[in-house]
């Protein structure tokens, strides 16, 4: 392993800060411990598994949505294993039968389909479905499970009340860096619509979106929600957010490697929204820069562009007390969750390397990516 300081560290680098990771994690905990809820780890969001021992120290299991965060949680995290996906074909599902302690259905016509595979399995398996309350507060739309016309859970319409043998647990997920005041609101549609269910039932997974480490985010509130739906119908309680494992604990250091005049300054650098940051595209919004500000708010303002053939490969518009020149150092904070989780090679532009820095502060380099990452997701 390679240690380095900061500044001499290659670029681009997502460099995971140890120190606020764990200071998430025991946030985290305090809940389970309040509560006796538990709290699992969604890889969707936050898959680092060098990272894992210190994680499991904390948090009692992951939540995978395919076999390969699935076999990813087993063989590495070592602990329970939850699956939910909106479906899985059969090859996935007899991989899935492998690693899985739960498995989550999206349609009674999946859990028919899949029940005697699940019954002749010597794996104790947990099943449950997963329901769509349809409430929504979410306000971009390609972020939000419950939507109209989504394919995500079962409707009360739709739920099948005479299919549940088998069946000992629900799940539920319509939030996406959301307050616990919104889950207030969603447990009491959850409530009104399947209530009726829930003395049937084991288990329920309240799923994930609960922004539960960032500063104002109303922990107490959380807590209560929790212990009062428990005095009412005694479940286990899940929830298995994956954005606040991870939030405000990495940057992604970058490098300007041109500036270019075009009616205003561009910078160019070695990194891109497209493949590095796709969230800046796809929600979309502007990350942070440590240092800069609006446009106009200091004295140089540069729009930052990606290193990609994409015209719309633009980070966003920024303003830094100080001219940029080539070689100059960018620091994109908030970057450790859904970055290297949902990266890509498109171009041919390689990953940016992964680091962690410790709690002295060395740098430890823990992975590089070079041309066979990129051949090897070809034919």
């Amino acid at each position: 392993m390679e240690y380095a300081e900061i500044k001499r560290i290659s670029t681009p680098c997502y460099i995971l800060e140890e120190e606020a990771l764990e200071r998430n994690l025991k946030i985290l905990d305090s809940v389970q411990k309040q509560t006796g809820a538990r709290i699992i780890m969604a890889l969707k969001g936050f898959a680092m598994f060098s990272v894992f021992p210190l994680i499991r120290q904390y948090l009692s299991g992951i939540s995978a949505s395919s076999a390969d965060e699935a076999r990813l949680g087993y063989e590495e995290f070592g602990s329970k294993v939850h699956v939910c996906s909106p479906a899985y074909s059969d090859s996935e599902f007899n991989e899935i039968l492998n690693y899985a302690d739960y498995i989550v259905f999206n349609s009674f016509s999946q859990w028919r389909h899949f029940k005697a595979d699940v019954t002749a399995s010597k794996k104790k398996i947990l099943c449950g479905i997963r329901i769509n309350p349809e409430y929504s507060e979410v306000r971009t739309t390609i972020y939000d499970p419950c939507g109209q016309f989504s394919r995500l859970g079962t409707t009360r319409d739709n739920f099948k009340e005479d299919e549940l043998d088998g069946i000992s647990g629900i799940h539920f997920h319509n939030l996406c860096e959301l307050n616990s005041d919104s889950l207030l609101r969603t447990l009491k549609v959850v409530e009104e619509k399947f209530g009726l269910f829930f003395n049937r039932l084991k288990w329920i997974n309240f799923g994930g979106g609960h922004h539960i480490t960032r500063k104002d985010y109303d922990v107490k509130l959380l807590c209560d929600l929790i212990n009062d739906f428990k005095k009412r119908h005694p479940l286990d309680v899940y929830l298995e957010p994956g954005e606040a494992i991870a939030l405000n604990a990495g940057v992604l250091e970058t490098s300007v490697v041109d500036i270019i005049y075009n009616k205003m300054n561009i910078a160019i650098l070695d990194t891109s929204a497209a493949t590095h940051m796709p969230d800046v595209l796809e929600m979309p919004y502007r990350p942070n820069i440590t240092g800069a500000g609006l446009p106009g708010e200091y004295r140089h303002t540069y729009r930052l562009g990606g290193v990609t053939c994409l015209a719309g490969d633009i980070i966003g518009d920024y303003s830094f007390p100080e001219p940029l020149k080539t070689g100059s150092r960018i620091v994109f904070e908030d970057m450790a969750h859904y970055t290297m989780v949902k990266n890509n090679t498109f171009n041919g532009i390689r990953l940016p390397s992964i680091a962690i820095k410790d709690k002295s502060g060395d740098i430890r380099i823990i992975k590089k990516f070079g041309y066979e990452d990129y051949k090897n997701r070809l034919s």
